[in-house]
């Protein structure tokens, strides 16, 4: 059995208060994803996303939490979703990190992190999650920092 980790979120953004870097960019809002009380979202910053969850329309976060609890595939990646996006807009096109889901029994995984378009690998993970903590924690996301 693999190791278990624990997945919370949290409100977060782009940039803190006192950030230079926050002037004449978009300071978006999100909620960000603590896997054993790491932020993805920092482990990450180097590639200039913001996480997916918590922000943009309602449409959009029903959308993502929908992919995440795997009640629906995505259009081209199946089985693989967008977890950092864009922080202007969330748009695909804009490129983004994605990673594959998989659900077995009550353990969820999230593994191969890939850079997108260029399915360029990222070495981060796996991570494993009880079904249970996880949906609760996905669901918990909607909302957190409202319609940007």
């Amino acid at each position: 059995m693999n190791n278990i980790n624990f997945l919370q979120t949290k409100p977060s953004s782009r940039y803190d208060e006192y950030d230079p870097d926050q002037y004449g960019n978009k300071n978006t809002k999100f909620a960000d994803i603590i896997i054993d009380g790491k932020s993805l979202y920092q482990m990450l910053r180097k590639y200039d996303l913001v996480p997916s969850l918590g922000w943009g329309s309602d449409d959009y976060q029903k959308l993502i939490i929908d992919y995440f609890l795997l009640r629906q595939e995505h259009n081209y990646l199946y089985y693989r979703y967008p977890i950092l996006v864009c922080p202007w807009c969330g748009d695909e096109e804009c490129g983004f990190i994605s990673v594959y889901i998989e659900r077995e029994g009550d353990v969820i995984t999230w593994r191969d992190f890939k850079l997108e378009p260029d399915n360029k690998p990222i070495d981060i993970g796996p991570f494993y999650f009880k079904w249970d903590d996880y949906e609760r924690a996905i669901s918990g996301t909607f909302g957190t920092a409202g319609i940007q």
